[in-house]
């Protein structure tokens, strides 16, 4: 049965040291190995352990890495094994095919965008005029596709958040708060969508699904199986799936045994009669909605 494992990077497989939530003594800690050099220093992380699964992975399944970050955030990583065939930047935005940005993918992404949700320039200009310089600490720009804020979340009003979903919601744009950053991200723009076309390019009959965050509310929900870390905010949420494993560990321990989750599951075929998730996607075909600030419906 040919496998296709869509992951998120960042708190789900790979972790920074603020994030590698070490609760062990010293002398117990894992061996760590470091996947991400930036700006001359050690960034991101994950088990010797973890290195070795995913290379096995990488030789015996479609193995996607499936990221909100841009393609140049993206290129800094060096994930153990063979160098994946596809990887998913930008939240879904770009498809990259042996390193190289998939156009007839973009431009069809660009078309769906402009079709129904209103321009980055809107979204831009209402969160310069409303963001209080008290409390923001930068306004980015991903790939010209969306936009985000960095934030002192012991500063950010309570209320603000939910005022700017209730704006941008009817503009076909969602929010989501990821630690002290503030996505703005068009609704059609999903990682589901992607994984749906590496899926039908490749002949995939099963996809495995792993994420932490709400942006990858979606891509669990389109998965045939997939597991969610013990940390992050579809845990904080209470978000749940009745084919999305929530796990009890946290930190670099817990990208460690989403892959051995991965590995173990791949194997031995548990799939059951694959009516678990597979929803439609946002660029191609039925809506997977974007979950947002509020805590997404379980399914």
């Amino acid at each position: 049965m040919s496998v296709l494992i869509a992951s998120d990077l960042d708190r789900t497989l790979i972790y920074s040291s603020a994030a590698l939530a070490l609760t062990m003594p010293d002398a117990e800690a894992p061996r760590l190995l470091c996947v991400e050099v930036h700006e001359r220093k050690p960034l991101s992380y994950m088990t010797e352990s973890a290195a070795g699964l995913l290379t096995q992975l990488t030789a015996d399944t479609v193995f996607v890495p499936t990221t909100t970050r841009t393609r140049k955030q993206y290129q800094r990583i060096r994930l153990p094994g063979a160098p994946p065939r596809f990887a998913i930047c930008a939240n879904g935005g770009h498809l990259l095919v042996d390193g190289v940005t998939d156009l007839d993918w973009r431009d069809r992404v660009a078309g769906t965008l402009a079709d129904r949700c209103a321009p980055l320039a809107e979204i831009r200009a209402h969160l310069s005029a409303t963001a209080d310089p008290a409390w923001l600490r930068k306004e980015r720009v991903a790939e010209d596709l969306f936009a985000y804020l960095v934030v002192e979340r012991a500063l950010l009003p309570e209320d603000w958040l939910g005022e700017l979903a209730e704006w941008a919601g009817p503009r076909g744009w969602t929010v989501s708060l990821q630690g002290r950053k503030i996505y703005a991200v068009p609704k059609p723009l999903t990682k589901s969508a992607a994984v749906r076309e590496v899926a039908r390019r490749t002949g995939a009959e099963q996809i495995l699904a792993a994420g932490d965050s709400l942006l990858d509310a979606d891509l669990l929900l389109a998965a045939d199986h997939g597991w969610q870390p013990g940390h992050g905010e579809l845990a904080d949420s209470g978000w749940s799936a009745p084919h999305v494993e929530a796990l009890p560990q946290a930190g670099v321990a817990a990208g460690e045994e989403i892959l051995r989750r991965f590995h173990s599951f791949s194997n031995s075929g548990g799939f059951g009669d694959g009516s678990g998730g597979r929803c439609g996607d946002s660029i191609s075909g039925g809506a997977i909605p974007h979950q947002a600030v509020s805590a997404p419906t379980a399914r």
